[in-house]
């Protein structure tokens, strides 16, 4: 582990939640209580709650340039998270400032909300390559997976990918590590029965990033991060009709 002497410091390029369960309002949260520093860059505005998606407004690409720039130039950063992005613009202009910088990028493939809503259009998931070739790692949940091309077309990209199994059947959730060139790392455990899992991705990937930006390995910053959700989601504190958001607050 890096023996950092000063808290990692990381920025996470997302969407922001107005009910606090997921995107920048999770990420902030999760980085925190593991001992990160957050930054944000906020790429969309959205009017939300646990039962799903109302309005989305995204910035503009040069607006969330200028954030990602005023975090670099004057704080400087030791791993960054990408979630939502709101538009194929905005994913360029993340792709020229995270390319070259030499830190650990977790890509969270944003596309349906937890609730069903859809958060990237087409053009905005073909922008993602670009992405996914210089993320450390990206975090694709099944749907988001198959919208990639599935497993052998992340492999034809040469990607590292964690396939999170949190949407898939069974009472058993499997999360799989592809590295290219070695064999699949496999975690497993008992899934928690509860509708208060808004903001799952979000959490898991801010909590990767911080401890690749701490200097932990992918393996155990990809442990450290799972063990975080489980016990969000643990203690959830139950509020919303729908999926609720989970208890980030218990987390020490």
């Amino acid at each position: 582990m890096a023996n950092l002497t000063h808290p990692p410091r990381i920025l996470t390029i997302a969407g922001s939640d107005s009910s606090g369960g997921a995107g920048i309002q999770a990420d902030v949260k999760t980085i925190t209580m593991l001992g990160g520093y957050a930054m944000t860059a906020i790429t969309a505005i959205t009017a939300q709650n646990s039962l799903g998606v109302q309005a989305v407004e995204a910035l503009s690409p040069e607006m969330v340039g200028a954030q990602i720039d005023a975090c670099l130039s004057d704080i400087g950063v030791d791993a960054a998270k990408i979630g939502m992005l709101g538009s194929a613009g905005i994913a360029g202009v993340v792709a020229e400032r995270l390319e070259g910088l030499g830190v650990p990028v977790v890509f969270d493939p944003v596309m349906v909300a937890t609730s069903g809503s859809v958060l990237a259009d087409a053009a905005t998931v073909a922008a993602f390559e670009r992405l996914i070739g210089l993320a450390t790692l990206t975090t694709p949940n099944v749907p988001e997976l198959a919208a990639l091309g599935g497993e052998r077309a992340m492999a034809s990209r040469g990607a590292v990918y964690l396939a999170k199994g949190g949407d898939a059947e069974g009472d058993t959730v499997e999360d799989r590590l592809i590295v290219p060139g070695r064999e699949p790392v496999v975690w497993t455990a008992p899934r928690i029965a509860t509708r208060h899992n808004h903001g799952t991705g979000c959490t898991l990937s801010s909590a990767i990033a911080t401890g690749l930006g701490e200097g932990l390995s992918l393996d155990e910053a990809i442990t450290r991060g799972r063990e975080f959700v489980r016990a969000a989601l643990r203690n959830a504190p139950g509020f919303g009709a729908g999926h609720g958001p989970m208890g980030h607050q218990a987390v020490r």
